[in-house]
């Protein structure tokens, strides 16, 4: 599982024109899952997400986490992050999870972060999506549960 982490003041993802989720200040994710995923993937990425001290202290140091702040996350499907452009110019999606495996876990993935008292939105799954953020800092991280087991 993959996920592009940004730390965002504010963020909001559309739909056929409606906005179906939005956040003030915390995390985008941009999450990819891959075909061996399981849950242990999902937990993994969840407990990263919730506890990336990637917001700044009272020294204006990045020490503190989502949940040191209360902050906000809104997580949007991206299968295109397993993306394989090796060979060619032309991305190679082989990697990428089968749709209901891969709903599957996007879906664990925020009931991870819910469960540890975030509040979390979501983009819709499979859908053409419009993504709006101000990236604060900017700070973005990569994170890929697979560089870790």
């Amino acid at each position: 599982m993959r996920a592009v982490v940004q730390r965002v003041s504010e963020a909001s993802v559309q739909v056929d024109g409606q906005t179906v989720g939005s956040i003030d200040f915390g995390l985008l994710v941009l999450l990819g899952v891959q075909q061996e995923d399981a849950q242990r993937d999902a937990q993994y990425l969840a407990d990263k997400t919730a506890g990336l001290r990637v917001f700044a202290d009272e020294q204006e140091l990045m020490n503190r986490s989502l949940l040191d702040i209360a902050g906000q996350v809104l997580v949007v499907s991206q299968f295109t992050l397993l993306g394989d452009v090796r060979k060619g110019k032309r991305p190679s999606f082989t990697a990428a999870a089968p749709p209901e495996q891969a709903n599957e876990l996007y879906q664990y993935y925020c009931d991870c972060l819910t469960a540890q008292g975030l509040r979390v939105a979501q983009g819709v799954f499979q859908a053409d999506m419009q993504v709006q953020l101000i990236n604060d800092g900017p700070v973005t991280i990569l994170l890929d549960s697979r560089k870790t087991f």
